[in-house]
C-alpha cells in the first residue's frame, strides 16, 4: 500500500505515516472495521483521505503565504525515496497525470487492484476508476511509445 501511494502521491514519509494513521485508525474501530466485507479497503480509503487532507492543506497554507508576499518554492514532484523502483522517465510522466489518474493507475499497477476496489479506495464510481485508466495509459503509451521512437532514432 505505502508503495503504490508513494508512486502516486509522491512523498513516502508522508504516505507511510498516513497509512500508519489509517492502520491506527482501524485498530481503534476493530470492532466494527472488521466486519466490513473488505477492511483492507477502508484502510487504503482512509490513507487516500488523510493524503488529501495534509495536500489541501498544504495548498492553503501555500495561498496564504503567497497572499503575504513570501517566494515560496514548492517542491512538488519530489521523488519519493521509495519510488526508485521506477525509471525516472516513466516516473515523471506519471507525476505529469492528473492526481485521480495518478492514484488509479498506481493502485492498478502496482498494488495490483481491481476496478471496483480502486473505486471503493478512492470513493468514487467504478466508470470513473476506468476513465481515469484508460485516460492515463494513454498519456503514458504517448510517452512509452515517444521513448521507444527516439532510441531508435540513435
Amino acid at each position: 500500500m505505502v508503495q503504490s501511494l508513494t508512486v502516486a502521491w509522491g512523498d513516502g514519509e508522508l504516505v507511510a505515516d498516513c497509512v500508519e494513521d489509517a492502520f491506527e485508525r482501524a485498530y481503534v474501530r476493530w470492532r466494527r472495521v472488521s466486519r466490513y466485507d473488505a477492511p483492507v479497503a477502508w484502510v487504503r480509503r482512509v490513507a487516500i483521505n488523510r493524503l488529501r487532507d495534509h495536500h489541501r492543506r498544504a495548498e492553503r497554507q501555500t495561498r496564504v503565504v503567497r497572499r503575504l508576499g513570501a517566494d515560496l518554492a514548492l517542491a512538488e514532484g519530489e521523488r519519493g525515496a521509495d519510488a526508485g523502483y521506477l525509471d525516472d522517465d516513466l516516473y515523471r510522466e506519471l507525476l505529469a497525470l492528473p492526481q485521480q489518474q495518478r492514484t488509479a493507475v498506481a493502485l492498478h499497477y502496482l498494488e495490483g487492484l481491481r476496478v471496483a476496489e480502486i473505486a471503493e479506495s478512492m470513493d468514487i464510481a467504478e466508470g470513473t476508476v476506468k476513465s481515469h485508466l484508460s485516460d492515463g495509459r494513454a498519456a503514458l503509451r504517448r510517452c512509452l511509445s515517444g521513448s521507444l521512437e527516439g532510441m531508435s532514432d540513435g
